[in-house]
């Protein structure tokens, strides 16, 4: 289970980051372009290191990083070659994502004979040269800490401060770049990687590497929309997924199994053929209309006031606050009525027609021909010796079944103003919110692999010839 979960995360993980565009995509601008703004350039960057959207995704190679990419950027960003607005933009957001990797290259650029390209070298300077906090979300911090993280913050604070408007005159760009190579000059002994130094961060300075440092403590994050904890959202979700989809999950093994069994023993009779007809044109109507229908013949707004019984949407009542505990649930499972109908249906025909095929081979074998010839009656040789056996084929079913407790149903809370898991993982993965998608699948993973084991399980407290 460990190694299938890791290989599955490592899927989607690869899946979301290599999907073209990410969440928070700046706009369209030049370099200098005063209605962009510094202070929404800035935010972008620090979101994006945040949420590591600026490392690699599987391997980080950019300690090999030559002069010539970094120059082509360069060229490509400030305007000195013809390029797209989506190509500048591109151009830049891979200058600022080389991070410490690019500062060498960087101040070597600041001799280039183009003016555009000194100019754009310095202005990534001041963005890429700062160093990051250390352990900047401690809420404990240790003296030392402090310390260290106040004398980065004195160095960075300085560095920003090396600029200059790209209409200053020549004598102050020289300035700021002769200040430039000064502190290159006494930190250089910074941008040099042994051996070991490239091994960790090809390996460890990546996105992916930075999400299983926080999964292992069970930190699914924040999200990339609203900033709230993934996990609190989810479980905050789950109640309404929980109560639909295990309800619904419910009644159909208790609905479709016992008509399965009806459908075996009757078998090739007009009851079986019209439960099979009838099952089959259910499974053929499609939700969005079951779900329209049910609310134009049974909801409040019903044109037929006999008919009128459930409410039109929503979890509960407006009044619900003001209710004892057992109203309050009376008032949920009053709500709930019509979008559990509307989600059990659908697998009536599928889950009685294994039940069907698995008791009808089940029939044919020889330990029930010795049941009823030993006298046995015929309720006896169904229910007590070919049922179990029966079983089998709907339990493997389990394991597909479960992650549908997740993931929810987008339509029927949509039509039914359900806020369940459904609507939340759409609306996310519209938003790009990486970490929402992510924690939503990797639970769903959790759920199959629990589900495969417990239908092993399973196996054996149903079938006598299946032993632990």
């Amino acid at each position: 289970m460990i190694p299938t979960f890791f290989g599955v995360s490592l899927l989607i993980f690869l899946i979301l980051n290599l999907a073209p565009g990410r969440p928070g995509t700046q706009g369209s601008a030049d370099l200098g372009d005063s209605a962009r703004g510094e202070t929404t350039q800035e935010s972008y960057r620090i979101f994006r290191e945040q949420f590591h959207l600026d490392a690699p995704v599987l391997f980080n190679t950019r300690f090999a990083l030559g002069r010539d990419e970094v120059l082509a950027d360069l060229r490509i960003a400030a305007g000195a070659t013809r390029s797209t607005s989506a190509e500048r933009i591109a151009a830049q957001e891979r200058l600022e994502d080389y991070g410490q990797f690019g500062v060498p290259h960087l101040v070597a650029c600041l001799d280039d004979e183009d003016e555009k390209v000194r100019d754009a070298a310095a202005y990534f300077l001041r963005m890429t040269a700062t160093r990051p906090l250390v352990d900047p979300f401690n809420a404990s911090p240790s003296e030392a800490l402090r310390r260290k993280n106040r004398e980065i913050d004195r160095e960075n604070a300085g560095l920003r401060e090396l600029r200059y408007a790209f209409d200053a005159p020549e004598t102050k760009k020289r300035e700021v770049a002769q200040a430039w190579k000064r502190w290159y000059s006494k930190h250089s002994a910074r941008f040099e990687h042994g051996f070991w130094d490239k091994a960790r961060i090809l390996f460890f300075e990546t996105r992916f590497a930075h999400y299983w440092k926080n999964l292992v403590r069970l930190d699914f994050g924040v999200s990339l929309v609203n900033r709230e904890p993934v996990v609190r959202t989810l479980v905050s979700k789950l109640k309404y997924s929980l109560s639909l989809s295990v309800g619904s999950l419910l009644f159909a093994y208790l609905i479709a199994v016992p008509l399965g069994v009806f459908s075996a023993v009757r078998r090739g009779t007009r009851a079986d053929r019209a439960l099979t007809t009838g099952l089959f044109m259910l499974y053929s109507m499609p939700s969005f209309f079951v779900a329209t229908l049910l609310l134009y013949t049974f909801s409040l707004g019903a044109n037929f006031p006999p008919f009128r019984l459930f409410p039109t949407g929503g979890w509960h009542s407006a009044t619900h606050a003001d209710m004892t505990t057992l109203g309050r649930i009376g008032d949920v499972l009053w709500h709930i009525v019509l979008p559990l109908a509307c989600m059990t249906y659908g697998s009536l025909a599928a889950l009685s027609r294994y039940m069907r095929a698995g008791l009808l081979d089940v029939l044919q074998a020889d330990f029930i021909r010795t049941a009823r010839a030993k006298g046995l009656s015929e309720r006896m040789v169904i229910g007590k010796h070919a049922l179990r056996n029966g079983l089998l084929p709907i339990i493997t079913l389990l394991a597909g079944l479960l992650p549908a407790v997740l993931g929810g149903s987008v339509i029927v809370e949509f039509i039914f103003g359900i806020p369940g898991m459904g609507l939340w993982i759409v609306d996310s993965i519209y938003q790009r919110d990486y970490n929402v998608i992510m924690a939503v699948q990797l639970f769903s993973t959790v759920l199959v692999l629990f589900g495969l084991l417990f239908t092993d399980l399973a196996y054996a407290l149903v079938d006598p010839r299946i032993r632990f």
